[in-house]
Formats: structure tokens, C-alpha cells, sequence
């Protein structure tokens, strides 16, 4: 049985909702709430299974997994069908460096928590805020832009999703809700749109979660 712990906006939580639906795994999902109760991610029940107090974490028959990448490649060692990183080694690197780029360089810098430390403690006034966010979004999808391989292809690295593509979408919903500018990100626009089109995307969409209302 797996238990996903989860937030409806929390883009980390989202890619592994697409990799579950991916697999088609059935789970049971249980809402950690990141603003209600002054987190619910601090509670001492949720700290003692992530002392991290993030989100998403995975509950297994054999234990915890935290960490968004390191959930999705154990559902994709447990569960190889179908393949979220396919290929040779040489395929297999390129789409994990994509994934990196964005759960490693991007969303870091525009967390909640690094958000509300910029309004909090630092200082800054919401419009410097989004300003912040809207400069590191925008570069790093340039760059995930520029890291698509030359030959164009329904998804970012082929005809199915990978583990790119559960990294991707769930940003570019963040980008587009802080109105990001992705005019000059032509390519990743389109294969978003490809993504979202499949049940396993739209059915992990922050709107479709039962914790959004």
C-alpha cells in the first residue's frame, strides 16, 4: 500500500502524483496543509516522519521515502512499467540533468518557505517577491529550453513522458500562476500542453486535488 502526503499547490508533490498516475498506482492520499495551522508540514506527527517538514512523502510496506526525484525513481525501479527513464546511460543522464535543473536550481529559489523568508525576516514586499520569482523561473526554463534535444519530439525526450516531464509541467503551472513570461520558451510551452492533455497530467493538476477547495 502506498500513502502519498501531499499538498495540492506543492509542485514537488505534483510530479509524483503525475508518476504514480504514470504507473498506475493506486494510493491513498492524505493533505499536508502548508499555510492552514501555521503549517501543517511542522506538526510534530509529520516532522516525525519528515524531519524536513516538506512535502511530498511517500509511505510504503517497507518505510518512508522523502524527496520528490528520489520517490519518483524508486516507483520507477519498483514498478518499471512504463519507464520513466528510459534509454541508454547516455539518454537516461540527459533526462535526469533536465529533472535536476528544474527540482535542483529552479524551484529551490522560489519555495514557499525561501518566499516567505524573502517577506518575512529579509524584508520585502510582495512585488519583490514575485519579482524574484519571475527572474529565476524565467531563467532556468530558458535554460531546460535550451537542454531539450535538437530533434523535436511530443515530450521532452521522446514520445512518452519521462521523468522530465513530471519535473516540467508541475513548474510551468507555478510560472504561469506568478505570470511568468514564456513567449520565448516555445518548445516547452508545446510539450506542457502535450503532457496536460494526458489523463495521468490532468488528474495530478493542483485543481483536481481534493485539498483545493
Amino acid at each position: 500500500m502506498l500513502k502519498l502526503h501531499s499538498y495540492f499547490r506543492s509542485s514537488a508533490a505534483y510530479r509524483v502524483r503525475i508518476a504514480l498516475n504514470l504507473k498506475g498506482l493506486a494510493h491513498e492520499s492524505a493533505s499536508v496543509h502548508l499555510i492552514k495551522d501555521g503549517g501543517q508540514q511542522n506538526s510534530p506527527a509529520y516532522r516525525a516522519l519528515n524531519p524536513q517538514a516538506l512535502v511530498p512523502t511517500l509511505e510504503t510496506d517497507g518505510g518512508v521515502i522523502t524527496q520528490s526525484l528520489a520517490i519518483i525513481e524508486y516507483l520507477d525501479e519498483t514498478h518499471p512499467k512504463p519507464p520513466l527513464l528510459p534509454g541508454d546511460a547516455l539518454q537516461r543522464a540527459r533526462i535526469r540533468a533536465f529533472a535536476l535543473a528544474i527540482a535542483c536550481d529552479i524551484h529551490p529559489l522560489n519555495n514557499l518557505r525561501v518566499l516567505n523568508y524573502l517577506k518575512g525576516p529579509m524584508g520585502k514586499d510582495q512585488a519583490a517577491a514575485d519579482t524574484w520569482y519571475r527572474h529565476w523561473v524565467e531563467t532556468g526554463l530558458a535554460a531546460c529550453e535550451a537542454l531539450l534535444p535538437a530533434t523535436t519530439s511530443r515530450f521532452c525526450f521522446g514520445d512518452q513522458p519521462t521523468l522530465a516531464d513530471c519535473c516540467l509541467v508541475p513548474q510551468v503551472s507555478n510560472a504561469r500562476r506568478l505570470k511568468c513570461d514564456l513567449s520565448k520558451l516555445p518548445r516547452l510551452v508545446a510539450i506542457d500542453e502535450a503532457c496536460r492533455a494526458l489523463p495521468p497530467f490532468a488528474q495530478a493538476a493542483p485543481e483536481a486535488q481534493p485539498d483545493a477547495a
